[in-house]
């Protein structure tokens, strides 16, 4: 029985929770105490304390030495990941104190990577000492990663949340949405396309419920048409440039400021197809209530000029 979360958080320890790491990471408690520049017997007492604590064994004895179990995998990847946020808070305090430099977590969804690369470009002349995470996913996830503290600052669309007053956010623009495909596609010479001759075709396209989705589910129900059956659904912009380079019997609606760069370099065709609606604005959002950092600062005033200039 897994004892209650106040017992554990007050009987673990940051040591205990590095010689976990070093266990899976060496599979011997000899060279993990090594590691860790403590005795074996002392090892082999710190991870019996472990597995008392959490009323469970973490690790079994194999032909190849120590190895998780399934319990054991699942407490050892909290470990790095307490592990790695203790490092980040360290890098930013101590960036905080210097003045300069420390960390900033940002979110985009794929339509803002151009602006947002373009706005860390700027930051990172300003402050150079400064370490950068980007998280590239959908507004939903976006806005939870941010709920957790996860992330400082991201670029998405709070309509997708159940609470959009829980953020302050400040509208970025409009995004164009253009139809992209291979060079080699049968229609990419055409003059003109309208969304009829592409009901048959095989389609890259957002997940469910995403903004995007819905605004090209939007655009085949006012032309009377159903949605394209069989699609290949994803979020990620790498992902669908890659399967419209392989496939050249694909389609696909992006952003023009994501899709701008692989045609310009001939890796994609822009196919004359004018879309009706138009995509939802994107927005730089912000926990409200909680003060951002000096950099989270610099980065929304300079994502904000941009959009002011």
């Amino acid at each position: 029985m897994l004892p209650p979360l106040n017992s554990m958080a007050s009987r673990l320890r940051m040591r205990q929770l590095r010689l976990l790491i070093c266990l899976d990471e060496l599979g011997s408690i000899h060279k993990a105490a090594e590691a860790m520049s403590i005795t074996q017997p002392g090892a082999t007492k710190a991870l019996n304390e472990i597995e008392s604590t959490l009323g469970a064994v973490l690790f079994e004895r194999t032909s190849k030495g120590l190895e998780a179990n399934d319990l054991g995998r699942c407490v050892v990847r909290y470990a790095r990941l307490i592990n790695t946020d203790l490092a980040h808070l360290r890098e930013e305090m101590l960036g905080i104190l210097q003045g300069h430099g420390g960390r900033l977590s940002v979110g985009t969804i794929m339509g803002a990577v151009p602006m947002l690369v373009d706005g860390l470009a700027r930051l990172r002349e300003e402050q150079p000492d400064l370490s950068v995470t980007v998280v590239e996913d959908t507004s939903d996830r976006l806005l939870s990663l941010l709920d957790q503290g996860r992330l400082d600052v991201v670029i998405c669309r709070t309509s997708v949340s159940r609470r959009p007053d829980a953020y302050d956010s400040r509208v970025k623009h409009q995004e164009q949405l253009v139809l992209v495909a291979n060079p080699a596609h049968a229609l990419a010479g055409s003059a003109q396309l309208d969304l009829a001759q592409l009901a048959d075709s095989r389609w890259v396209v957002f997940p469910v419920n995403m903004p995007m989705r819905l605004t090209l589910e939007r655009e085949f129900r006012q032309a009377g048409l159903g949605f394209p059956q069989y699609p290949i659904e994803t979020s990620s912009t790498f992902t669908t440039l890659s399967l419209l380079r392989q496939d050249p019997g694909l389609l696909a609606v992006m952003p023009w400021d994501v899709a701008r760069v692989a045609v310009e370099h001939g890796m994609l065709v822009r196919l004359p197809l004018q879309l009706a609606s138009r995509s939802e604005p994107y927005e730089v959002v912000t926990r409200r209530g909680v003060e951002l950092s000096g950099p989270g600062r610099v980065l929304v005033d300079i994502l904000m000029e941009d959009r002011e200039g």
